[in-house]
């Protein structure tokens, strides 16, 4: 499940997953995605996973969103992300990463559950790609 926090805001949307992800959790996103669109700025993603409720590895997205288990991947509005700060224990790293860097030429950040508010630092004072 994501959950969006209180800190989504501006162009910052920040999300918490707990537990495998599919269409629905997109969903709920979806409608901030368009609307940082539409005022001309790109999409800076906070991404926080909490480790607690996953429940094998194979990770946190099921179909609907990424089917990388079936050779599919297609993640909508890819090219309106430009930041992403993932947030979470050093075992998913390597494969967030390998997850997340197919479909987006966001610049992808991650840092330890520890470090979530430098993980909100980089993404609210940082330029992306040389923009503001």
């Amino acid at each position: 499940m994501l959950q969006l926090l209180g800190t989504t805001h501006d162009n910052i949307i920040a999300t918490r997953a707990n537990d495998l992800l599919g269409i629905h959790d997109y969903e709920k996103i979806h409608p901030l995605i368009h609307n940082i669109i539409s005022n001309g700025k790109k999409v800076r993603w906070y991404f926080e996973m909490d480790d607690c409720l996953i429940s094998d590895t194979a990770g946190f997205w099921e179909d609907g969103i990424v089917e990388v288990k079936y050779g599919k991947m297609n993640f909508t509005h890819s090219e309106d992300i430009e930041m992403i700060a993932i947030v979470g224990k050093d075992k998913w790293k390597e494969w967030m990463y390998a997850v997340m860097k197919p479909f987006t030429r966001a610049e992808i950040k991650y840092f330890d559950l520890s470090e979530k508010e430098a993980a909100m630092e980089w993404l609210k004072n940082n330029n992306a790609n040389g923009t503001n």
